[in-house]
C-alpha cells in the first residue's frame, strides 16, 4: 500500500491505482484510502541490462516481472504493487497513447498474478445478475460478441482482460475493469457505428476505443460461466459443453499473460485456483464460421444456453 500522492488515483479490477501517466479510461476512485498499485516513472536501464540475455524480451522472478517494447519502454511490475516504466524516448501525446496500452494490458495481467488474481484474456458480460467470460484467441470475436449483448440490454464488466477472485467457498467473482471496449473496424461495420466518432487505439489503426458508460456494471458479480470462442472451417455455429477434462488447460490457455507463471512461481498457484473456480462454473464452446457474420446467431446461442433469452428478447 502507499501514502496519498498528488497523482489521480483511478478504480479498476476491484483495486484502487495511482498513476503519473494519465489514465483517462478509468474512472475516478471514489475511496479516501491508499493506492493498491502506483504507476510510476523511473529509470530501468540498468535493470533491464542486468536481466536481458538477448533471448527474452521479459524477465520473471517471484517478485518481480520486467519487460520491453522496443522502441517505446522498458517496464517493471512488482509484488502486484508498483508498476513502473522506463521510455525509451521524449513522451508524446501518442507515446502516451501506446504507454497505456501496455499498462493496462501486459502491466496489469502481471499485476493480478502477483496478487493471486486470476487474469482471463476476453470480455466479461452481465447477463441477470451474474457475470459470463468471453474468452478466446485475438481475433476470434470475444469483444464484437460483447458488444452485441450490450445491444440486447446486458451489461459490459471488463474487455480484454478480466481479473476473477475466488470468495467464500472458492466462488468465482469477476471484478469490474473500467467503461471501455476496443473494437475492430469490422466489428463497427457489424453494428452500423461510424470509426469517426471513436479514438483509434495507437498503432492500431483499425481497432478503436469505444466507451460504454450506460451500460458498464461498477460492481463486482459471480462468474457463473465462461465461453471460448474457436474460429473454425465449419458450416454454421455451434455450442457444446466443456469437459471435465478439458476445463483447466482451457482456464491455462486464456489465462492473459500465461507465460509467465512459471518464473514467477505461479505455477501450482494458478494450477489450484483454477481447479477450484472450474467446480463452480458452466462452461461451453462455441465454434464460428471463419468467415461468416454470425454474431446475432452467437448472441442467441449464449441467451438460450444461460436461459436468459426471454429476459432479454426486445429490450
Amino acid at each position: 500500500m502507499f501514502p496519498a500522492l498528488k497523482q489521480p488515483v483511478y478504480q479498476a479490477f476491484g483495486l484502487t491505482i495511482q498513476s503519473e501517466l494519465p489514465l483517462p479510461e478509468l474512472q475516478p476512485s471514489p475511496h479516501n484510502r491508499p493506492a493498491d498499485i502506483a504507476v510510476l516513472y523511473a529509470d530501468l536501464s540498468d535493470m533491464w541490462s542486468a536481466h536481458s540475455d538477448g533471448r527474452k524480451s521479459y524477465h520473471c522472478s517471484p517478485h518481480r516481472i520486467v519487460f520491453r517494447v522496443p522502441g517505446l519502454a522498458v517496464f517493471a511490475v512488482e509484488d502486484g504493487t508498483s508498476i513502473r516504466i522506463s521510455p525509451e524516448e521524449a513522451i508524446y501525446e501518442d507515446h502516451e497513447d501506446k504507454l497505456r496500452l501496455y499498462v493496462l494490458g501486459t502491466c496489469m495481467g502481471a499485476a493480478l498474478l502477483q496478487r493471486r488474481i486470476l487474469p482471463l484474456h476476453g470480455s466479461a458480460v452481465v447477463i441477470g445478475q451474474q457475470a459470463y467470460a468471453f474468452v478466446g484467441h485475438s481475433g476470434h470475436g470475444k469483444s464484437t460478441l460483447a458488444s452485441a449483448l450490450l445491444q440486447r440490454g446486458c451489461h459490459l464488466l471488463s474487455d480484454d482482460v478480466i481479473a476473477v477472485k475466488l470468495g467464500d467457498q472458492d466462488k468465482p467473482y469477476a471484478m469490474p475493469a473500467y467503461p471501455q471496449q476496443k473494437l475492430w473496424q469490422e466489428s463497427l461495420d457489424v453494428f452500423g457505428l461510424s470509426s469517426d466518432e471513436y479514438r483509434p487505439l495507437f498503432d492500431r489503426e483499425t481497432k478503436y476505443a469505444v466507451p460504454v458508460a450506460s451500460r458498464f456494471t461498477n460492481e463486482a458479480l459471480p462468474l457463473a460461466g465462461v465461453f471460448e470462442l474457436v474460429k473454425a472451417h465449419a458450416g454454421e455455429v455451434s455450442i457444446r459443453p466443456v469437459n471435465k477434462l478439458e476445463r483447466l488447460p482451457l482456464l491455462h490457455r486464456h489465462t492473459y499473460r500465461n507465460m509467465f507463471l512459471e518464473d514467477s512461481g505461479l505455477t501450482k498457484w494458478h494450477f489450484d485456483a483454477t481447479a477450484r473456480m472450474a467446480a463452480h462454473l458452466d462452461m461451453h464452446q462455441l465454434v464460428r464460421p471463419a468467415e461468416a457474420l454470425t454474431v446475432q446467431q452467437l448472441t442467441e446461442l449464449v441467451l438460450h444456453t444461460v436461459g436468459e433469452a426471454s429476459m432479454m428478447l426486445d429490450r
